[in-house]
C-alpha cells in the first residue's frame, strides 16, 4: 500500500471529521412546516424532534378530526423536507463523496 491509501485514509478521516461537525450543527437546526396557509406549524429540529405544534381555532371541527389529522401530517411532512434540504445543502461541502460509497 502506497502513499496514494495514506492519502485516502487521511481524506476519509477529516471528512469523517466534518461529516460530524454538519450533524452537531443540524441538530442546532429548527424548522417550522406549515400547512393549509398557516392554519398549522409544526416546528421541529434538525433531528426530527417536535419543539411544537400550533394549530389556529378555525382549523378545528369535531366533525373532521381525519382532516386535522392530514394537515397535522402536511404540516410536519413539509418541515422535514426542509431539514433535508438543508443537510444536503451542507453536503455540497463534499465533492469526493461518491469515492468513500456516499
Amino acid at each position: 500500500m502506497g502513499t496514494g491509501f495514506s492519502k485516502k485514509k487521511k481524506e476519509a478521516r477529516m471528512m469523517q471529521e466534518q461529516i460530524g461537525k454538519m450533524q452537531q450543527q443540524m441538530t442546532a437546526v429548527e424548522v417550522t412546516g406549515t400547512a393549509a396557509n398557516g392554519l398549522i406549524e409544526i416546528k421541529i429540529n434538525g433531528e426530527h424532534e417536535v419543539k411544537s405544534i400550533k394549530i389556529k381555532p378555525e382549523c378545528v371541527d369535531v366533525e373532521d378530526i381525519e382532516g386535522l389529522q392530514d394537515l397535522i401530517k402536511a404540516a410536519f411532512n413539509d418541515a422535514a423536507s426542509k431539514i433535508k434540504a438543508q443537510s444536503m445543502e451542507g453536503m455540497k461541502g463534499f465533492p469526493n463523496l461518491n469515492q468513500f460509497g456516499f
